[in-house]
């Protein structure tokens, strides 16, 4: 097949790229940046990303703002206003499939059921993100409601492997600068998938005849308590930990935190939302996934984290900053 990836220059959508050329498939995508084989564009902009999609027999669409951390607005413009823009231009070069990429924070951060299936309702409760994960499964699904592409639409669990930014990469930056706090006292669940797992079911969601018209849940099929998940973090950095605190806690923590910084200009992740989003109880099933595409994970978490390990070691990120140096050493 043609395959047009959207993100292109991603975490996820360079996984699945490569996992596509490996079963020889021609990929070509889109993304902020140009590169090769990657068109410079704006998805919530016409431009030359629309022509570069001529042609193509199936859209991946992996290009969102992930963040708990940007506005309804700013979130509204990519997550919805882009998503429909990328259904049209998908509609337009005439591709015949359309893959989604959504969140399992459609079923929203609190109040779903544990092993939660994905029959169950989606439940938007005021996060910017939760919300337009959820209008943007809309855009999509209304498109196949009305023949326009076949479409389907993935719902990821917790990825993390390497170049994760939300998962590993920004942990670890967090636990080295002593800010990283868990809610829960650390027994919040955590449903992790690597990403390789991940980039393996998006494949076959793709190219799957039995996945048109329907969502699934992709994860590593179990969840662990947090304070287990990102403790693996800090035996990398040889720090102690997690620092672990009631949620309530942790929430007003965070929330002080974001002011402090929101109060200089910058932004951070380090928020209420988050708190919330880390103290989940129930987890996904992914029996659908199972049923239909064959999907199994196969990476657990320790071989996940000891891949993750290797590679932030080769990016020089567990590397603990210099200490400051004294008046008495200079001498």
């Amino acid at each position: 097949m043609r395959v047009f990836v959207t993100g292109a220059g991603g975490f996820i959508a360079r996984a699945v790229t490569a996992r596509l050329r490996s079963d020889g498939h021609t990929v070509h995508g889109m993304d902020l940046r140009e590169s090769s084989g990657v068109v410079a564009g704006d998805i919530t902009e016409d431009g030359a990303w629309r022509d570069a999609m001529t042609g193509s027999d199936l859209v991946i669409h992996t290009a969102a703002v992930v963040s708990n951390a940007v506005g309804m607005d700013g979130q509204w413009r990519v997550n919805v206003d882009g998503t429909r823009k990328v259904v049209d231009a998908a509609v337009r070069a005439g591709a015949t499939r359309f893959v989604h990429l959504s969140s399992v924070r459609a079923f929203s951060d609190v109040g779903f059921p544990d092993g939660v299936t994905e029959d169950h309702p989606v439940r938007p409760d005021g996060n910017p993100y939760v919300d337009t994960k959820i209008a943007g499964e809309q855009v999509v699904l209304q498109a196949h409601a009305e023949g326009r592409i076949a479409v389907t639409v993935v719902r990821p669990g917790d990825v993390y492997g390497p170049g994760s930014r939300p998962w590993t990469v920004l942990p670890v930056q967090l636990i080295r600068r002593f800010q990283f706090l868990l809610p829960a006292g650390g027994a919040g669940i955590f449903s992790p998938v690597y990403i390789d797992d991940l980039a393996e079911g998006l494949v076959r969601a793709a190219t799957s005849p039995a996945a048109t018209g329907q969502i699934f849940t992709l994860t590593s099929g179990y969840g662990v308590a947090c304070g287990e998940f990102f403790g693996h973090y800090y035996r990398m950095l040889g720090r102690r930990g997690p620092l672990v605190a009631p949620t309530p806690v942790a929430v007003g923590v965070a929330r002080l935190l974001g002011r402090a910084i929101t109060l200089t200009g910058g932004r951070t992740e380090v928020n209420a939302t988050s708190m919330r989003y880390l103290a989940r109880t129930g987890t996904y099933s992914i029996a659908k996934a199972r049923r239909l595409l064959g999907y199994h994970p196969t990476v657990d978490l320790t071989e996940g984290m000891a891949r993750t390990e290797r590679w932030l070691q080769g990016e020089g990120l567990l590397r603990q900053p210099p200490r400051a140096t004294t008046a008495k050493a200079r001498r």
